[in-house]
């Protein structure tokens, strides 16, 4: 909780000063500001249904980016509609206006509505998993105070979603407020994308998501879909949308108090050959690392291999095998090792070992020093070991991974490294949203980053260098399952942009 003019000891009996002729100033404009605000609430009831598509589509947008069963503050509430349509169980609002308030504990009853300065009040105690800033931003006193004393209402893997207009509408939203069309706001902060970026770093936020929504804000059949689902988030068209939007996460600490453990998945069919090496090689990371090996029902004895090292090591990591069943693909392979393992960290290792053991402390640290949440791996940057990527498979990693930089709106360079490294109490949140793209993945790497993405998580692509394999055959058939991934693809742009 965070708490303002909170002191200790006994009271002081110092007199206080006489208020400067600055502070008089402020306060009668914050006076002002107040009865400003307090006067358009009747008027932003008046336009509420003149102006329901838009707000729908806001709506549509931020609630998107709240997770079910969120704890969730907006601060610059209004008449609290938004958090209204959020149907959480938990939603408080706040706004500095008591006459709006007013207004939208009648509209919302049910809701926890309370008046509040941002910047200056006692604020709710949290922890909030969303704080919501709704086209309120420039309307704030102090920005930067503002953001700063909401960091620490932030759960530990809480986000800040910040929706403002694109100052580029300024001179058409001017018209309407003159012409009667749109509410009459006090004077607002100039921003533009870049100003709220910065106002982000400056108080401490890491951004994780931004981009651009709404380029029809009044609804015409057939075309506002179109223009607000797919137009919007075009080059060059996207300039011209109506809402800018941020997801940021509070910038982590670098020092975590204790040191995680591992588990190292590492899925298998027909990988005899490579069994005795993934085991010396893998490194021991953190106080403990265990390796659980997944078999996909191998008939080259794999499985016999597995067991014979298992008995035979005497080295520091402790050694599993699971075996896969009735299940199909790396995806449930992956899935099935996830769910066996014990420790903090969990990483996927090829068995075919073109990605090397060698590289996974760097996913460690990264994970750990918190430079983001889910680790990617990239072939893409470093040149290739010989054969290791036929060249018709690099044009179409390169092909997927931008198209899944364009649906996810953050930068993934390569989409289909199989190693990927993030914390288990992540991965059991993206499980536990499952549903809501469901089982589409045989692969398992557009499950993993589809979830992240839809949990607003910081994926960071890490670089490795890629290396033929030396024993069996790739797994992959370049035509088929190109087609899938294609239709994947489409799925996740249906889900996470269209909505539907």
């Amino acid at each position: 909780m965070t708490q303002t003019g909170t002191t200790t000891g006994r009271a002081s009996s110092a007199p206080q000063l006489p208020e400067s002729q600055f502070d008089a100033r402020e306060r009668e404009r914050r006076a002002r500001r107040i009865e400003r605000l307090d006067s358009i609430a009747e008027d932003r009831i008046r336009l509420a249904d003149r102006h329901r598509y838009y707000a729908k589509q806001v709506h549509r947008l931020v609630g998107s980016m709240v997770l079910p069963g969120s704890r969730v503050l907006e601060v610059g509430c209004g008449l609290g509609d938004l958090l209204a349509t959020l149907n959480q169980d938990d939603c408080v609002g706040i706004d500095i206006s008591p006459r709006m308030i007013e207004q939208a504990k009648r509209r919302h009853p049910h809701l926890d509505l309370r008046v509040a300065d941002a910047d200056r009040d006692t604020l709710p105690e949290g922890p909030f998993d969303a704080i919501i800033l709704s086209d309120a931003i420039g309307l704030l006193d102090d920005i930067q105070v503002t953001l700063e004393r909401l960091k620490p209402l932030l759960a530990p893997r809480g986000r800040l979603i910040v929706t403002y207009y694109n100052f580029v509408w300024e001179p058409v939203l001017k018209l309407a407020e003159q012409l009667g069309q749109k509410t009459q706001w006090p004077d607002q902060n100039w921003l533009s994308m870049a100003d709220i970026e910065n106002l982000l770093y400056l108080s401490g936020y890491e951004v994780i998501r931004r981009g651009t929504d709404v380029l029809m804000p009044a609804a015409v059949p057939g075309a506002s879909q179109i223009a607000n689902r797919v137009m919007a988030k075009l080059p060059i068209v996207r300039e011209l949308a109506l809402v800018d939007y941020f997801v940021a996460r509070a910038d982590p600490q670098t020092d975590p108090k204790s040191l995680p453990t591992v588990s190292v998945i590492c899925p298998c069919r027909n990988e005899k050959g490579n069994i005795r090496e993934a085991v010396a090689r893998t490194p021991l990371m953190g106080p403990a690392t265990e390796l659980i090996f997944v078999d996909g029902n191998s008939s080259d004895g794999t499985v016999e291999e597995i067991e014979t090292v298992i008995k035979e090591y005497k080295g520091p990591l402790q050694l599993r095998l699971v075996l896969q069943g009735d299940g199909k693909g790396k995806g449930d392979a992956v899935r099935k090792g996830f769910a066996a393992a014990s420790n903090d960290v969990l990483m996927i290792l090829d068995s075919d070992l073109t990605v090397p053991p060698e590289d996974l402390p760097k996913f460690y640290r990264a994970l750990v020093s918190q430079k983001g949440e889910f680790i990617n791996g990239v072939r893409l940057v470093y040149p290739m070991e010989g054969e290791a990527m036929r060249f018709l498979n690099l044009l179409g990693n390169k092909f997927f991974s931008a198209a899944l930089s364009w649906v996810l709106e953050q930068p993934i360079k390569d989409s289909l490294c199989g190693t990927k490294v993030l914390y288990k109490q992540d991965y059991d949140r993206i499980a536990s949203h499952r549903a809501f793209f469901g089982d589409f993945d045989p692969f398992g790497d557009f499950d993993l980053l589809f979830g992240a993405a839809r949990l607003n998580m910081r994926i960071v692509d890490l670089p490795v260098r890629y290396r033929a394999r030396t024993y069996g055959e790739t797994k992959i058939d370049r035509f088929a399952h190109g087609w899938l991934l294609l239709k994947m693809t489409a799925f996740g742009f249906g889900k996470l942009r269209m909505g539907i």
